[in-house]
């Protein structure tokens, strides 16, 4: 995958020691210790799920049936459930707990070609049950022998023993837990919303982040235009995500700081949501555009990447090209990692995935269905 599009080779690819060596014309092949006849079949690079909360115990089902009645998220929230639901479970959950009920989702993704997969703190609020969420998904890491890229999301929601003092919940996060993360995240995220954490309680946490040598992420204009995609881009974001009312000066900040748009069909859908994210605008500024699933119990447990792709092309009309491109060389962007995967190219990590299929087209036309034939990880 090369350029605007996506760039088609025909030949094979050759890889030594994890890494691409070649691609293209057999001729030029180094010689073979092993080979994988793929009889013709497309490959593309391995997919990557780059905004996911994947790690959670319990479900929020009776939520769901409330939405279904009339409830708003946000009232849910109010009323002490939302995210402190989880939390509650998540609390009570030993980080084997949060291993064994977490395989499963992930089993889901890369039985479809994923070979990458970010995963987000958030549900512990508390220092202890923060880094025992990323433990538990360094460990997934370990036990499917996948790539896995964890970002701390301490500031997901107010913890009720904070409540009413969401200042004092934010020195926690930027004094306290931010700094003990450093080895165990890779990135720092925010929820800036209403029912979230303001603009200036998000560039605290930004502060601390860029103090520790952390990359930022946020959780960015999902329910409301919080301004949160723009003070993303000035602090050089890897990417801003959700974006339903993203407006002109959020696109040109992030166009300007190459920051991702990460566009979250699966919690649009599951929400009954009506406002799409400015997909034109970003197109027109020449803005990276990257999907997800957004895995997680209460507005998206969604674990099928081939599915995410298919909403993004028939909820926000992206192209085929739009929707493999956001989920390799986008996706790849928003984690940080452009220089390791999202493409077939040399001195890239040998990640594939091996489809039957006539034509790229169907990974994005078909629903329910999975027409992955193999994987190749780090070569093997």
């Amino acid at each position: 995958m090369t350029g605007a599009g996506l760039g088609v080779v025909q030949g094979c690819v050759a890889a030594r020691g994890g890494r691409i060596v070649h691609v293209g014309d057999d001729a030029g092949a180094p010689d073979a210790i092993q080979t994988l006849d793929c009889e013709g079949r497309w490959i593309t690079p391995g997919l990557i799920d780059c905004h996911t909360h994947l790690v959670h115990a319990g479900d929020r089902a009776r939520e769901f049936e409330l939405r279904l009645q009339g409830a708003s998220y946000e009232e849910i929230a109010r009323a002490g459930g939302g995210i402190v639901s989880t939390m509650t479970a998540v609390r009570a959950a030993s980080e084997a707990d949060l291993v064994s009920a977490s395989l499963p989702r992930l089993d889901a993704l890369i039985a479809e070609g994923v070979t990458t997969v970010e995963i987000k703190s958030g549900y512990g609020l508390t220092l202890d049950d923060e880094a025992k969420m990323l433990r538990a998904a360094r460990a997934l890491e370990v036990a499917r022998g996948i790539r896995v890229r964890t970002t701390f999301l301490g500031a997901h929601a107010l913890p009720p023993e904070f409540r009413g003092d969401a200042d004092g919940y934010i020195d926690l996060v930027a004094g306290t837990m931010i700094p003990a993360m450093v080895g165990l995240a890779d990135a720092v995220d925010v929820f800036c919303e209403g029912i979230g954490f303001t603009p200036g309680q998000t560039e605290r946490v930004f502060a601390a982040a860029a103090a520790n040598g952390l990359p930022v992420k946020l959780h960015a204009e999902q329910l409301s235009n919080q301004h949160g995609a723009a003070l993303a881009a000035r602090h050089g974001a890897l990417s801003a995500d959700h974006l339903e009312h993203l407006d002109d000066a959020g696109v040109a900040a992030m166009a300007a700081a190459g920051t991702v748009a990460v566009l979250l069909p699966g919690a649009f859908y599951f929400m009954r949501e009506t406002r799409k994210p400015p997909v034109d605008a970003l197109r027109a500024a020449g803005v990276p555009i990257a999907i997800a699933t957004d895995c997680n119990p209460g507005t998206s447990p969604l674990t099928s990447l081939l599915l995410t792709m298919n909403m993004g092309a028939t909820l926000f009309r992206l192209t085929v090209e739009e929707c493999l491109a956001g989920v390799t060389r986008h996706a790849a962007r928003a984690l940080g990692l452009a220089n390791e995967i999202g493409t077939i190219e040399p001195g890239k990590a040998c990640d594939l995935a091996i489809w039957d299929v006539e034509s790229p087209a169907e990974l994005v036309y078909r629903i329910g269905f999975n027409p992955l034939h193999d994987r190749v990880i780090g070569g093997r």
